[in-house]
């Protein structure tokens, strides 16, 4: 004989049975929600990868440009506005938009240490005493602009030991890290110096760079902006005065440039405006005519993706290559 169910066995095993329906349904909205966000997250990174391969083929098509212009000429110049004017370029499935500019004509951190062997790398003073006078002649008070000069370049040499004004690890103990003892592979890490302060940064950021070699900065005085005075102020004798005074005559002389540039370092140097102030010989090999890095800011829209980067093309050879690349907006 089957016994008789209860009724509050009938009330317990439907409870349960809810009890299973819902647990069940809230696994499937789970998954279903964790599909959709995979789904979601595969296609963004399509959809990047797409922007990125088109970013990639606006940038070789540029250096080919750059390649084909730099080589056809021994030097360069501002002739046709070329810096800062926006380059559209039509792709596939968007557009990608190069803004150029010289790329050589910034401070390089890179160049406050020099190789003195495979593995040494020490400290050179006239890239310090340049750095000091470019910080100077943008406002920087002599002594801050001084010690920051020095601990930039302790940070980069390869002994523990402080410089005059200088600064080594046991500066940065109460920070917890020590210094890089290489080059800097970006203008940021320039913050991390002991005495840089986010207003000074601020202030020098658009004058400073970090290319891939120790070479001095190698100013073209051909394509300096009128703005970019104080790069060249950086490089005048100290016999013109202090830096702010080296500035005033910066952008005399570069007032005076003939339309076409200078056709040589030496006629540069040898020019009305530096005929009682020679230049020092460090500085007239420092200098040229010919510009051999070119910096891209790039914009990519492809679909509804957009992607926004730096490039610095080294043009120092035939054919020009990809030196640096920042798949985000230049600081």
């Amino acid at each position: 004989m089957s016994r008789a169910v209860r009724p509050a066995e009938r009330g317990a095993a439907l409870l349960a049975v809810l009890m299973l329906v819902g647990v069940m349904g809230a696994i499937a909205a789970t998954l279903l929600e964790r599909t959709r966000s995979a789904s979601l997250i595969v296609a963004n990174l399509l959809t990047r990868e797409q922007a990125s391969a088109a970013a990639r083929a606006a940038e070789a098509l540029a250096v080919r440009r750059i390649d084909a212009l730099l080589g056809a000429s021994d030097r360069a110049t501002q002739a046709g506005g070329w810096q800062g004017r926006p380059i559209s370029l039509p792709l596939p499935q968007g557009i990608a938009t190069l803004t150029p500019r010289d790329g050589g004509n910034c401070f390089n951190l890179g160049s406050l240490i020099t190789r003195s062997g495979p593995e040494s790398l020490v400290t050179r003073p006239l890239a310090v005493s340049q750095f000091a006078t470019l910080m100077g002649a943008l406002g920087v008070p002599d002594p801050q602009a001084r010690s920051v000069a020095a601990a930039a370049a302790d940070w980069m040499d390869s002994d523990d030991q402080p410089g005059p004004l200088g600064a080594e690890d046991s500066s940065y103990a109460a920070s917890g890290y020590r210094t890089s003892a290489t080059l800097m592979a970006d203008p940021s890490e320039l913050r991390a110096v002991f005495g840089m302060t986010p207003s000074i940064y601020a202030r020098i950021r658009p004058f400073i760079c970090a290319l891939p070699v120790s070479d001095l900065s190698p100013i073209n005085p051909n394509t300096l902006l009128p703005a970019q005075a104080p790069l060249l102020a950086m490089l005048l004798p100290e016999t013109l005065g202090p830096p702010q005074a080296r500035l005033v005559e910066a952008r005399r002389i570069l007032a005076t440039r003939p339309e076409q540039g200078w056709e040589l370092v030496e006629a540069f140097a040898t020019s009305e405006a530096l005929r009682d102030q020679p230049l020092p010989g460090d500085v007239l090999q420092q200098l040229s005519v010919r510009t051999n890095w070119i910096r891209l800011a790039l914009n990519v829209s492809s679909g509804d993706t957009s992607l926004a980067g730096t490039t610095l093309v080294d043009a120092r050879r035939s054919p020009a290559r990809v030196a640096q690349r920042r798949w985000q907006d230049d600081e």
